[in-house]
């Protein structure tokens, strides 16, 4: 019976890491995006303005930009968010490289995302940051990124200061306090995406399937003024 089990969650791993994702990406990019998809919804109002526009007032959504962050990575490289990772999707994560339950089932998730956009991850990164920087240093993150088979160019395991960790989890991901489980993901232009439960694989399914939109998706009015 147990047999049987693991070959089930193989299966079905399997069949998330490389038809979930394809599926989304070629449906959107045969079928033509013309703006009315049910892309990934924005989170972070930042403020709401309004004009006149044929004697009718118009309401305008500014939606708010994530903060930068610096860290360091698993191979001791010094890396920005924003800066070093510019016009990247992000695929954030949290956890611990002790004996942690819920570190080794959120890792695996970001694992089997990992493994589905393989072949096509150039827009994107994975970034894994732990919230137990204090023990979690950059020889302990190569050991568990090794642990995990990473590409350590597409797949970043960080860490930093704690204050500064803490602050961008709670102020600029919105993330409530010691409540880590949640998969963000944010765009290339820094706006707030999707917030995932990493503890549920059915879960982060749709994380994939809203990864392959981003991926496809043109958004003009973020080149002209970062407004949706």
């Amino acid at each position: 019976m147990q047999k049987r089990n693991k070959l089930k969650s193989l299966f079905f791993g399997l069949l998330f890491s490389f038809l979930v994702p394809l599926g989304a990406y070629l449906f959107l990019k045969f079928s033509g995006h013309d703006g009315r998809m049910p892309l990934p919804k924005f989170y972070g109002i930042e403020k709401i303005d309004s004009q006149l526009v044929d004697g009718k007032m118009k309401l305008d959504t500014v939606y708010r930009l994530v903060k930068d962050l610096k860290l360091v990575n698993q191979l001791g490289d010094s890396i920005a968010l924003n800066e070093t990772l510019k016009g990247k999707i992000l695929v954030m994560s949290f956890f611990k490289t002790a004996n942690d339950e819920q570190s080794k089932v959120i890792t695996n998730c970001v694992r089997l995302l990992n493994k589905a956009f393989l072949k096509n991850d150039s827009t994107m990164r994975f970034v894994s940051v732990s919230i137990d920087s204090k023990n979690d240093s950059v020889l302990a993150l190569r050991s568990y990124a090794d642990n995990q088979k990473a590409n350590h160019d597409k797949w970043l395991f960080c860490s930093g200061n704690d204050s500064s960790i803490q602050n961008y989890l709670q102020n600029e991901l919105e993330l409530q306090k010691n409540d880590y489980s949640k998969i963000v993901l944010i765009d290339k232009y820094r706006n707030i995406r999707g917030y995932y439960n990493g503890l549920d694989s059915n879960n982060v399914r749709l994380c994939a399937e809203d990864i392959s939109y981003l991926m496809v998706e043109k958004n003009l009015y973020h080149e002209k003024n970062r407004r949706r």
